[in-house]
């Protein structure tokens, strides 16, 4: 999930990690709690997970933007509010090692089929500006860009400069 959030989701969890706490083992705690509500899929082919994806729905109303809301997450959101009624590809990851042997166009696929399964008409994605490699893979499987945001960074250490939203149709 960090090779997919571009460490976003590392300096999440180091925030939330309470005195002593390893900031990983709040991650495994948290993707652990999205597997029991069946949002995740992994590759592993009998040596531990090589890859993974995890998503969800995204509904017809946006999500409201309050003040409260963290600046770190704002554009995110923003941008997820431009998806309504899509399925959201919230992580899609590979070890780098594992990478390209078309793991990450087959889980794009499953969630093709999740998403029929479920009724959606599209599929959405937030991708990092600088991610090259995984907004080919994208592009290459049906998604154009919809909108950008700029990164809003809020102590976290990052090159992305903006995130953008691709979106695909499913026909």
């Amino acid at each position: 999930m960090n090779f997919a959030g571009e460490g976003l989701p590392l300096h999440v969890w180091t925030g939330l990690a309470q005195d002593g706490e390893d900031p990983w083992a709040v991650g495994r705690a948290r993707q652990a709690e999205k597997a029991r509500e069946g949002q995740v899929v992994v590759f592993d082919f009998g040596n531990g997970v090589v890859a993974g994806l995890t998503g969800y729905g995204i509904g017809a109303e946006p999500e409201e933007i309050g003040d409260s809301f963290p600046a770190l997450f704002r554009p995110l959101q923003e941008l997820e509010n431009q998806a309504l009624e899509s399925r959201y590809v919230n992580v899609l990851a590979c070890y780098p090692e594992n990478r390209g042997q078309g793991l990450g166009s087959k889980l794009l696929d499953l969630a093709d089929e999740i998403a029929r399964a479920e009724g959606y008409k599209r599929m959405s994605v937030i991708v990092a500006d600088e991610n090259l490699g995984a907004r080919r893979l994208y592009e290459r499987k049906g998604y154009s860009e919809l909108a950008k945001a700029p990164c809003a960074k809020d102590g976290w250490d990052t090159e992305t400069e903006n995130w953008v939203l691709l979106v695909k149709s499913l026909s």
